[in-house]
């Protein structure tokens, strides 16, 4: 027996053709445009009870955009990655590390001149 016995070949559970009749009517929608500062325009429809958010993510960019196509939002300033130093360098000054690197340094060698295993 070839094929496993499938009667209906191709097609699968709600495919068919399917109309407004057999669906029933659409809900009434709004469409709203939204605009970036990349001069890309997206258009997004909601229900029309819905209430519309002042701004979208434009799918082109990714750029926030807003309702105001003559003074769209201006592009997310992006903050560079920071090492872990570079917040240690923030909040202490040169002389401050300094002074913690010798405090260690001192406590480091007379832990050696005791004895004491470091590793």
């Amino acid at each position: 027996m070839a094929g496993g016995g499938n009667a209906i070949r191709g097609s699968r559970v709600g495919a068919g053709p399917m109309g407004e009749a057999e669906r029933g009517e659409a809900a009434p929608r709004q469409t709203v445009t939204y605009f970036c500062s990349h001069e890309h325009r997206v258009v997004v429809a909601f229900a029309a009870e819905a209430q519309a958010p002042e701004s979208w993510d434009c799918p082109k960019c990714g750029l926030p955009a807003s309702l105001d196509s003559d003074n769209p939002p201006p592009a997310p300033k992006i903050e560079p990655y920071k090492t872990h130093l570079a917040y240690v360098k923030e909040r202490r000054s040169d002389k401050e590390a300094a002074d913690i690197l010798d405090e260690a340094l001192k406590l480091l060698r007379s832990r050696r001149k005791s004895g004491d295993l470091i590793f």
